[in-house]
């Protein structure tokens, strides 16, 4: 995968039927209108559609393919600011960023004022087009270390830590967090109003607290009171079970969020963006990818993986992704399980074609 400026095709759409430009409008009276969001210099399209920071996912292979499927704004990986500023070699790495990616952002999670301060700034080195702290990593080996969503119990310092940030960097500066530590803890409110003080650009919420993990349905309500708080002025991005459509149209038209960010649904399917961007356009579907095409994204996936982390790397860590872009197809058990015991990038070629051929140009269930 090179460097260069690469041109992607985008949905060209008819207008939307006139129910669709309706509920708009009245989504519009209700909530103003932010139809075209910023982010610093940034100019976001309407409604924007954002890849969330996922560990072991979000990489510049996997981005490439999100990007080429409509993704609008996308972020790196989390990336330690105690271990960028120790030079580690896997957290510098993840700075690689390529020009058909921008917008992009570096998202940096740590529990230490000084360490993101210096990370912030060899993070602006590698040319981002934002930084991005996380304030919402729910897991242990991160919350342990006063990083992530541990933050939450303790505003005042996630102030002080922002407010470093943003001073440190001419970069756009904006923050991923949830709802609260626990249920008789949820603070975003706050969270949002103090964070925009101290000069943070756009904020993205995801609709659960730190004690649910990832576990029972987002909670949006709140995502849609601090959007609809007349305090907040910067772009409220939500985050938490939109793996639809029609679900995108649904939580924008009742939360009044300027755009979505999109996490797990995209895992095997990258295809979501340009999904709901055909369905805000005209109201319908796209018609569902084939198993041709899931597998011909894993192929793609697994060449540029191979490019950008060389052939042990990335054969090895491709594996995690092969169950998801063959979900839902019969039988599957035995492909998969060669797929992610092979070490020849040849051989799993043929794998794949294998798999077009048994498969067809069957949607996948």
């Amino acid at each position: 995968m090179g460097r260069e400026n690469r041109e992607w095709q985008w949905l060209d759409s008819p207008p939307p039927p006139l129910p669709l430009l309706l509920r708009r409008s009245a989504y519009a009276l209700s909530f103003g209108d932010h139809s075209m969001p910023r982010i610093g210099p940034i100019q976001l399209p309407e409604f924007p559609l954002l890849l969330a920071p996922m560990e072991d996912v979000s990489d510049p292979p996997f981005r490439a393919l999100c990007k080429k499927h409509g993704a609008d704004l996308m972020y790196t990986e989390f990336i330690s600011s105690e271990g960028l500023i120790r030079q580690a070699a896997k957290g510098l790495k993840k700075l690689d960023i390529f020009e058909y990616e921008r917008p992009v952002g570096i998202q940096l999670f740590g529990g230490s004022e000084d360490a993101m301060e210096e990370a912030a700034r060899i993070a602006e080195a590698a040319k981002p087009d934002l930084i991005d702290i996380n304030y919402g990593c729910p897991v242990h080996k991160v919350v342990s270390k006063g990083a992530g969503a541990c933050l939450l119990q303790d505003v005042d310092k996630m102030v002080r830590l922002t407010e470093k940030v943003v001073k440190a960097v001419k970069l756009p500066v904006t923050v991923k967090t949830r709802l609260g530590w626990n249920e008789a803890t949820k603070n975003i409110m706050e969270v949002a109003e103090r964070l925009q003080d101290v000069g943070i650009q756009a904020l993205s919420i995801h609709g659960r607290t730190r004690a649910q993990l990832y576990k029972g349905p987002a909670d949006w309500t709140l995502i849609g009171e601090v959007k609809n708080n007349p305090r907040i002025h910067i772009p409220i991005f939500g985050n938490g079970d939109i793996d639809s459509p029609e679900k995108a149209v649904e939580y924008r038209d009742r939360y009044g969020v300027d755009g979505v960010m999109i996490g797990r649904a995209t895992i095997g399917h990258p295809f979501i963006f340009n999904e709901i961007k055909h369905f805000i356009a005209t109201g319908t579907h796209l018609p569902a990818p084939t198993v041709a095409d899931r597998v011909e994204a894993a192929r793609e996936h697994l060449r540029s993986s191979l490019a950008w982390k060389g052939p042990w790397e990335g054969v090895v860590e491709m594996r995690r992704h092969y169950g998801n872009y063959l979900k839902g197809l019969p039988n599957v058990k035995e492909v998969r399980l060669r797929l992610c015991t092979e070490r020849d990038p040849a051989i799993l070629e043929e794998i794949l074609d294998e798999v077009i051929a048994t498969y067809g140009l069957a949607e996948v269930a």
